[in-house]
């Protein structure tokens, strides 16, 4: 199916899966497997805009992955910390408005005013809408967006019968933007490991056997057929 013929999804999400297994087969340390993962993030992000993708989440730290090993906790820390530094200058050139969404407070202050200033510099920007999710899980996320939507209604700013889908997700991380057309999970795997449980009610899944750092647009345009080839209904039969 050539690209032109291709109905392209609006919006895809994807899950990074297999930096460290692609380590492992070539014998290299896990930091490597996370290196090549981010040269793949840049060149997908360049990859889906060239295709017709106009949004692209991927699931960069999750907030269960503190728990991994400290010296692989750290060097992920660092290579965020230099992607976000690196990001403007790509996003400037490239026109990509770009988004964090997570729960940022437990990071340096450091890795915070990079992301303040990566957003305040990219955010009229008109290419692709990118959103990395950082520090992310999904039930967090939905707890913090009904905690202040408690205290706008108990301030008396929201009006107990404005309780509605639509309302709830303005209080969400992913406000402004619509929800996954296609889900794209790498590695073999087959779980949402928390992530967007709320904008995935109607998203069409994709899982392949790929490891991260080997996807590319080949890859991608698999996963659009896959996506062509599907009956896009909503609600039950």
């Amino acid at each position: 199916m050539e690209d032109s013929e291709m109905n392209v999804p609006n919006h895809v999400a994807i899950i990074l899966d297999g930096n460290g297994r692609w380590a492992k087969k070539r014998h290299l340390p896990r930091k490597a497997g996370h290196v090549a993962g981010s040269k793949t993030v840049e060149q997908i992000c360049e990859d889906a805009y060239n295709l017709g993708i106009r949004y692209l989440t991927v699931y960069a730290f999750s907030t269960e992955n503190w728990k991994r090993p400290q010296d692989e906790v750290d060097a992920l820390m660092r290579l965020l910390r230099q992607y976000l530094k690196d990001c403007i200058k790509r996003s400037t050139k490239n026109n990509m408005c770009v988004r964090v969404i997570g729960d940022i407070t437990p990071l340096s202050d450091d890795m915070k005013e990079s992301i303040r200033q990566l957003e305040e510099a990219t955010k009229d920007n008109t290419g692709l809408h990118f959103q990395v999710a950082l520090n992310y899980g999904s039930r967090d996320e939905m707890l913090r967006g009904m905690k202040r939507m408690y205290q706008d209604i108990k301030d008396g700013t929201l009006p107990e019968e404005e309780l509605k889908e639509d309302t709830f997700s303005k209080y969400l991380d992913t406000k402004g933007i619509p929800d996954p057309d296609l889900l794209i999970r790498t590695s073999g795997e087959e779980r949402l490991s928390n992530f967007l449980l709320w904008q995935l009610a109607y998203t069409e899944f994709y899982f392949t056997d790929v490891l991260w750092p080997d996807f590319n647009k080949e890859e991608l345009q698999k996963a659009i057929a896959y996506y062509n080839g599907r009956d896009r209904r909503f609600g039950a039969v």
